[in-house]
């Protein structure tokens, strides 16, 4: 009885990871559905779930995942070039704060982040390909134009 005991209250580890360590996908993972829970736990785990995820279970989960996933835009160097010349030119008072809606000028903070895309310039000279390096010159020159613009006018 003793054995049988500890053979049922034993459980078994299992790897169901899609991507192995250097992130290559294994091919041998499949999406075995979930061993239903024993009738003594049914009642916790469905009490949990109904608490936790708001009875959902996890296929709308990996929905909701993959919807959220493929609502936002492919993280690059690009996008985060696109991001930082939209904060310069939020601080030049070219775009209104998102959660004002209001315009404001700061240019000590435009300065920061056009040197700081200057810096990544510099720093990924010769690593970037020709729409990557053309996007960086181009938007540098644009927010340095903008910016002398502004530092030349007299303050308001």
């Amino acid at each position: 009885m003793k054995d049988e005991e500890e053979k049922e209250r034993a459980f078994k580890v299992q790897d169901r990871r899609r991507f192995s360590a250097e992130g290559e996908a294994k091919s041998d993972v499949e999406d075995a559905p979930e061993k239903p829970a024993p009738a003594a736990h049914a009642e916790s785990k469905a009490e949990t779930s109904s608490t936790v995820g708001g009875g959902a279970g996890p296929q709308a989960s990996r929905a909701q995942a993959a919807h959220d996933a493929a609502s936002q835009p492919e993280l690059n160097f690009a996008t985060f070039l696109v991001g930082l010349s939209s904060e310069a030119l939020g601080a030049l008072g070219e775009l209104p704060d998102p959660a004002t809606g209001e315009q404001r000028r700061d240019l000590r903070a435009a300065q920061q982040l056009i040197d700081i895309i200057g810096m990544l310039r510099d720093k990924t000279r010769g690593n970037l390909d020709h729409t990557e390096q053309s996007l960086i010159d181009a938007i540098l020159f644009d927010l340095r134009m903008k910016y002398v613009e502004l530092a030349r006018q007299p303050a308001r």
